[in-house]
């Protein structure tokens, strides 16, 4: 539901079936951004999360954590993990939108 509604608002979207198949997509397409669900199967979202800012070809691509986990502690593990923001599920569109668009902007200038 969320990629269909950002190709609404002119985003260009590619899924991945698992954190592994994300890592990939991540190395060959070396998108703009990543929005990364957390409790992906085969390698979760904190695990490709690290692997995709470890690798020098992708690891200035901004990542923000989506997440149903929202604990106090949990932004903190994202960021640690190597996520440039994190946002909760539901997802607030407007809300993802502001960060999506904030994030965009700063990556312009790498």
């Amino acid at each position: 539901m969320l990629s269909r509604r950002l190709i609404r608002k002119g985003y260009d979207v590619s899924l991945a079936v698992d954190g592994g198949a994300g890592v990939a997509q991540a190395l060959s397409e070396i998108p703009d951004l990543i929005l990364m669900d957390m409790s992906l199967p085969v390698l979760d979202g904190w695990e490709a999360t690290r692997r995709v800012k470890e690798n020098p070809a992708t690891r200035a691509i901004p990542i923000i954590a989506l997440t149903a986990h929202a604990m106090a502690d949990d932004r903190e593990k994202a960021i640690a993990a190597g996520c440039d923001d994190y946002d909760t599920k539901p997802i607030d569109l407007p809300r993802l939108l502001e960060k999506i668009e904030s994030l965009l902007i700063g990556n312009k200038s790498i």
